[in-house]
């Protein structure tokens, strides 16, 4: 079963550089993981401007698995790891008076979109920019990092990868995305041929490759299917459509994909699913939890592992719950970007049997996960 594959692949990890690379699925699959891997999402974002060769390599110190570059494209052709390819407040473009002229309005995915643009850029003028942080509101201790970082390139990235490997001697993963693929289609500059190009002129093939590679889309997986190995993993969301099923004229939404039979058709040409975090335990309308939905017991019966997007441990995206007050004698004033109780939301989902969590914050993520591997090992062994 696909699931399975992605465990063994999980627990491949587990034995380090050397071991993952030469034993294959014959020597991980003698092993019963169990063990969900962490993403850092966008590198440790929580702790620094997000994809940046910096908040990656802080995210493989923190002791991720994986590390996950988005990845859009130059002018040049040249993927480079940006969240979106509008790069008016992840970068200091709009500082920059020499690009003033480039900043336009595109519709991207169906929506009006104003700024700077990654394919207007060559990566020679790309790589001139700075990385600002995102949301300096809820991460004002990011912003002291502003403008020290540049716009990494994937292959930035897969040497920082293969760099920390030999330091650490563990497995460094790459969970990577392509962004707007039918928008970079449809405009001459196409993700998958180039991203592919790469990870196999860096050796990353087949199955076994501590890599995935994953998509809102669903076509450029089954094309991705027909030409690779690696794992794949169609992401999903509580809202909304497939795009380039919209733009076939197709009704599909992600609700009907996480049903039995839409994950039947994923099993087809994925080996996961990575799914949002309300998919599988719903928000009320009061921010709080309510019960969990069947989507990992049904995704694991189509032979799909589940991994989960996205933990953060800021206020503002927790449920009430796990929210923490400031003010004095415990008052009730929530800070958006005070820490809450993150650790009790990674439990939860954990223990709803996901294989895989995506978190900004790996330094909370890892040892929540090691925590409770450690506890459910001390209770099999008094068994």
């Amino acid at each position: 079963m696909a699931w399975m594959r992605v465990a063994r692949f999980a627990a491949a990890l587990t034995l380090g550089v050397g071991a993952a690379a030469g034993a294959g699925w014959a020597g991980a699959a003698k092993m019963d993981s169990g063990r969900p891997i962490v993403i850092a999402h966008r590198g440790a974002s929580a702790e620094r401007p997000e994809h940046t060769l910096a908040a990656y390599e802080r995210a493989i110190e923190r002791g991720a698995d994986f590390i996950e570059p988005d990845l859009v494209s130059t002018k040049d052709g040249v993927l480079v790891a940006r969240h979106e390819n509008e790069i008016g407040g992840t970068t200091d473009v709009a500082t920059r008076p020499e690009f003033a002229d480039r900043r336009t309005t595109k519709r991207i995915d169906g929506r009006e979109v104003t700024g700077w643009f990654t394919e207007d850029f060559t990566l020679a003028e790309l790589k001139t920019l700075r990385a600002r942080e995102r949301l300096p509101m809820v991460r004002p201790a990011n912003v002291a990092f502003d403008g020290r970082y540049a716009v990494p390139t994937l292959e930035d990235i897969i040497q920082l990868a293969r760099r920390k490997e030999a330091e650490t001697g563990r497995s460094i993963g790459l969970y990577i995305e392509t962004k707007h693929p039918s928008y970079f289609q449809n405009i001459g500059l196409p993700l998958e041929p180039e991203l592919l190009r790469v990870l196999t002129a860096h050796g990353y093939e087949g199955p076994q490759a501590p890599v995935f590679l994953q998509s809102f889309e669903v076509a450029n997986l089954k094309a991705l299917r027909a030409q690779t190995r690696l794992p794949l993993v169609q992401l999903m969301e509580a809202n909304g459509a497939p795009y380039d099923r919209v733009l076939a004229g197709e009704t599909v939404r992600y609700a009907d994909m996480a049903t039995p039979e839409g994950l039947a058709l994923i099993a087809t040409y994925a080996d996961a699913i990575g799914i949002q975090k309300e998919m599988l335990v719903p928000r009320t309308p009061e921010n709080d939890i309510a019960e969990p939905t069947t989507l990992v017991r049904d995704a694991h019966a189509a032979g799909l592992g589940v991994h989960v997007w996205t933990f953060r441990s800021e206020n503002l995206f927790l449920p009430r719950r796990w929210q923490v007050s400031a003010g004095a004698g415990g008052g009730t004033t929530v800070l958006p970007a005070g820490r809450g109780q993150a650790e009790a939301e990674l439990e939860l989902f954990l223990e709803l049997g996901v294989d895989g969590v995506f978190a900004d914050d790996p330094a909370v993520a890892v040892p929540v996960r090691d925590r409770l591997l450690q506890t459910k090992m001390q209770s099999a062994a008094k068994k």
